[in-house]
């Protein structure tokens, strides 16, 4: 009986104490830093979609044909003026290719630059430079003196590392708040870009948009003259 005593008190110990731990946080499907959260965002803006099995995959490297897509998508390049200009003969991107269009848009906007030959790589990976460099491109690159760009960077420790023509580029989503890092705060400017890394900077960019007031009306006043 004493025995038997010990034992439910024993469990019952153990049932108290598992009470009172935490709950176990799940683990967000990203491993690079990068929240769900932002992933959730930027494919309910439809800037950015999921695999057929319903998963995102933010460790996937992104391609230069998945990057046009994904800035077409995301600024609206479709509308541009410049994409009603006839269409440039790529060799490597036949019109039966799946980003044709998307591609044609990137190049006529000056948004993407082709390579020798008027040939695209469309499967090419992209590096974190490239990419942050493109979508500053769409963003606007902000005109900083090479001051004020050496001072921007100089709090990253990998700043040295920065290609010269993404330095301003770089700069421009650093100072809008777009850019994240690793644990160190390094850019790493030359590695390849991940899924997660584009959706971080995309929700950052759909965050400002959301941000933006809007344009106030400008009150109607009784029996006073219309403007022409």
């Amino acid at each position: 009986m004493v025995i038997m005593m010990r034992q439910l008190s024993i469990t019952l110990s153990l049932l108290a104490l598992l009470q009172n731990l935490p709950a176990i946080a799940q683990v967000p499907e990203s491993t690079s830093g990068i929240s769900s959260d932002y992933i959730q965002k930027v494919t309910a803006a439809k800037w950015m979609t999921n695999f057929s099995d319903g998963k995102f995959y933010p460790e996937r490297l992104l391609s230069r044909a998945e990057l046009a897509s994904i800035m077409v998508k995301a600024f609206g390049l479709n509308k541009r003026e410049a994409v009603n200009k006839g269409n440039l003969a790529i060799p490597d991107v036949p019109r039966s290719h799946w980003a044709f269009n998307d591609i044609q848009t990137v190049l006529k906007t000056d948004i993407m630059k082709g390579y020798r030959g008027n040939e695209f790589f469309p499967n090419q990976k992209v590096t974190r430079a490239e990419a942050l460099a493109i979508f500053a491109q769409a963003y606007g690159v902000f005109q900083f003196p090479d001051d004020s760009v050496n001072e921007i960077l100089a709090s990253y420790p990998d700043a040295k590392s920065i290609p010269a023509w993404a330095r301003k580029a770089i700069a421009t989503v650093a100072t809008e708040g777009f850019l994240n890092t690793d644990a160190q705060g390094n850019i790493s400017p030359l590695k390849p870009v991940t899924r997660g890394d584009m959706a971080y900077v995309l929700s950052k960019y759909l965050q400002r948009q959301q941000q933006q007031p809007e344009t106030p009306e400008v009150p109607i006043i009784p029996n006073s003259p219309q403007s022409p």
